[in-house]
C-alpha cells in the first residue's frame, strides 16, 4: 500500500523504537493521525521535554530530573552495597520489588566484543572510583542473564575484587536470556535475596 509521503515518514521513524515492527508502528501511525491533535501534541511536548530537561545523575548515572538523583540523595538508603545494572530501566525493575534498599550504578551496555563494546566503552571507571573511595563493602552485579550480562560481570568481578569488598551477582531465579524489565517483582526479590558470590 502506498503512503502519503507524512504518513510513510511517521511509520518509518515509529518502527525505528525498540519492539515496534511495521505492523505495530502502521497502527500507532493511524492512531496518531486519527486522534484529535491535542494526542499528538501532547506525545510530542512529552518527547521534547524528556530530551531537554532529564539529566544523568552524576554519582550513578541513572536518568534524573535533577543531580544527584532522588535515589542517590535518599539518606535512607544503605550507601554501602551498590547494585550495578545494564540500564537505568533495570533500576525501575528492581525497586517494583521493594526488596532493596541500597544505592545503583548504570553500566550503560554490557561488554560485547562482537557489537565492539569494550570496557572502555562503559560506565566502570566511574564504578572502580566509588569502590576506591572506601564505604562500598558489596557490589552486587545485576546484569541480564545473557552472554554479554555473563562476561560484564565476570568482568567486574574480577576488576573490583579484594578483601574490603564482597562482589556478589543476582541468584538465578530469572530466565536465562531475558531482561530485568520484563522479571516480575516476586523473582527479582528472591534473585536479590539468593544473590552469590561471581
Amino acid at each position: 500500500m502506498q503512503y502519503s509521503h507524512s504518513v510513510a515518514r511517521l511509520v518509518e521513524e515509529l518502527a525505528k523504537l525498540p519492539g515496534i515492527g511495521p505492523k505495530t508502528a502502521q497502527r500507532l501511525a493511524f492512531h496518531l493521525i486519527a486522534a484529535p491533535p491535542e494526542v499528538a501534541q501532547g506525545l510530542s511536548r512529552a518527547i521534547v521535554e524528556a530530551r531537554e530537561k532529564l539529566v544523568f545523575c552524576e554519582v550513578c548515572a541513572n536518568i534524573a530530573d535533577e543531580s544527584p538523583c532522588g535515589i542517590c540523595r535518599d539518606q535512607s538508603r544503605t550507601r554501602e552495597v551498590v547494585c550495578v545494572v545494564e540500564q537505568p530501566r533495570d533500576i525501575l525493575a528492581i525497586e517494583k520489588a521493594h526488596g532493596y534498599r541500597g544505592l545503583y550504578h548504570v553500566l550503560n551496555g554490557s561488554l560485547s566484543p562482537m557489537q565492539g563494546v569494550g570496557p572502555g566503552d562503559l560506565n566502570i571507571d566511574s564504578l572502580v572510583r566509588r569502590v576506591r573511595k572506601g564505604q562500598i563493602r558489596e557490589i552486587i552485579v545485576a546484569t541480564n542473564a545473557t552472554v554479554e550480562g555473563e562476561a560484564t560481570a565476570l568482568y567486574l568481578a574480577r576488576l573490583l575484587r579484594s578483601p574490603e569488598l564482597r562482589v556478589t551477582r543476582l541468584a538465578f531465579g530469572l530466565p536465562v536470556g531475558s531482561d530485568l524489565e520484563y522479571a516480575d517483582g516476586r523473582t527479582l526479590a528472591r534473585a536479590i535475596e539468593g544473590r552469590r558470590e561471581v
